[in-house]
C-alpha cells in the first residue's frame, strides 16, 4: 500500500514538473520595473517597455506570487471572453 501511494505521489510530481520553461510568455528584458508596496504588505511590480505596461507581478504578503501579462502588446492586460484576466502562478521549478 505504501508503495502504491509513493508511486502515485511521484507520478503527480512528475506531471507538475513538465509544464513550461519557467520564462515569462512576454519578453520583458530591459524593461523598466516600478515596485510599490501596498498597505496590506502586497508588493506590485510593473514591467514597462517604452512606457507601455507589459507584465505585472503581484507578490502577496502571504502566498505565492502571480503574474498578469499583455501578450499581444496592445496596452491592455489579456482577458478571456468574459473580461476576466487570467492569472498565472509558477507552481514548480528546478
Amino acid at each position: 500500500m505504501k508503495n502504491l501511494l509513493l508511486f502515485s505521489l511521484l507520478a503527480l510530481a512528475g506531471c507538475a514538473s513538465t509544464g513550461g520553461t519557467g520564462e515569462a510568455p512576454v519578453d520583458v528584458r530591459g524593461a523598466d520595473v516600478a515596485r510599490r508596496v501596498q498597505d496590506n504588505g502586497d508588493t506590485i511590480e510593473e514591467y514597462r517597455i517604452s512606457g507601455q505596461l507589459r507584465m505585472v507581478k503581484v507578490t502577496p504578503a502571504r502566498g505565492a506570487p502571480y503574474y498578469i501579462y499583455d501578450r499581444n502588446g496592445d496596452g491592455r492586460m489579456d482577458s478571456d471572453k468574459d473580461g476576466v484576466s487570467p492569472v498565472y502562478w509558477k507552481l514548480y521549478s528546478w
